[in-house]
C-alpha cells in the first residue's frame, strides 16, 4: 500500500489502494490530447508520455509503453472471473490499472488505465 495517501479523494484512494476502476469514459483524461507527462496521484512517480497515449476507444487513458519499465511492476488479477495483468507503480505499489496485448504497434501493448492514479503535467510544446 502507498504511504503518500493523505491528500486523495475517495475516489482517487479506492481506485489506488484497493484496486478499484472507474467507469469507462468517466475520467478526466480518457480524451486529453495535450502534450505532457502522466504522473502517479500518490508519489508523482513520472509513468507515461502524451507521445504513447492513444484513443484506444476503450474509454480509459492509453499508451502503448510506459517511460521505462522499471517504473510499472505486474501481477496476475484474477478477479472478475478473467485472468488479466494489473499494473502498478513500482515505486509505491498503486493500481494503476491492466494492461493488453491488443495494442497498437511497436509494442503491441495497452495500458489502460484509470485517470484517477494520474495527475497530468502539461508541457509546453512551443
Amino acid at each position: 500500500m502507498s504511504k503518500n495517501i493523505k491528500h486523495l479523494s475517495d475516489e482517487q484512494y479506492r481506485i489506488t489502494q484497493q484496486h478499484g476502476t472507474e467507469p469507462a469514459y468517466s475520467g478526466a483524461y480518457w480524451d486529453k490530447k495535450d502534450v505532457g507527462i502522466y504522473n502517479c496521484i500518490c508519489c508523482d512517480t513520472i509513468l507515461f508520455s502524451s507521445e504513447t497515449k492513444y484513443d484506444s476507444r476503450s474509454g480509459w487513458p492509453s499508451f502503448y509503453k510506459p517511460v521505462s519499465e522499471e517504473v510499472l511492476g505486474k501481477s496476475v488479477d484474477n478477479s472478475f472471473f478473467m485472468k488479466r495483468t494489473e499494473v502498478h507503480c513500482a515505486k509505491c505499489k498503486a493500481h494503476l490499472g491492466h494492461v493488453f496485448p491488443d495494442g497498437p504497434k511497436p509494442t503491441g501493448l495497452r495500458y489502460c488505465i484509470n485517470s484517477a492514479s494520474l495527475n497530468f503535467e502539461k508541457l509546453d510544446n512551443s
